[in-house]
């Protein structure tokens, strides 16, 4: 995995950015597909969320490019991914999100351990 762990976290900071930029620019589509309710303010929260995950996704590339290794950035985009795993099962315990929303929850799962895994071997 170590082979490819640049180019999976690259992809993973870029599907975050782009579902990020998707969730402010047409939250109520988003939250359509995940099978939410939409209202007025459940489509302004959902693109203020949105637009933390466009900020951590530009966070984690900048990072991967950056001169020096930036340890923090690294730690604190996994632990969005984690939270974010965790507040869409959550979403979906409580039947906010359908059961669509678990693919989600899978990805950032997977996400935040990819970021922990990097964080893991960035100095070797």
């Amino acid at each position: 995995m170590k082979k490819y762990l640049n180019a999976i976290v690259i992809l993973i900071s870029l599907a975050t950015m782009a579902s990020g930029i998707t969730q402010v620019a047409a939250p109520g589509y988003v939250l359509e597909l995940i099978g939410a309710t939409v209202t007025d303010t459940s489509a302004h929260f959902f693109a203020i969320i949105g637009m933390f995950m466009t900020l951590f996704g530009g966070l984690m590339l900048q990072a991967l490019y950056s001169a020096r290794p930036q340890h923090p950035a690294v730690l604190w985009s996994a632990l969005q991914k984690l939270g974010a795993a965790i507040a869409v099962g959550l979403g979906m315990y409580h039947g906010i999100f359908g059961m669509i929303a678990g693919t989600v929850a899978v990805f950032d799962l997977f996400s935040g351990i990819v970021f922990l895994y990097y964080l893991k071997t960035m100095d070797k």
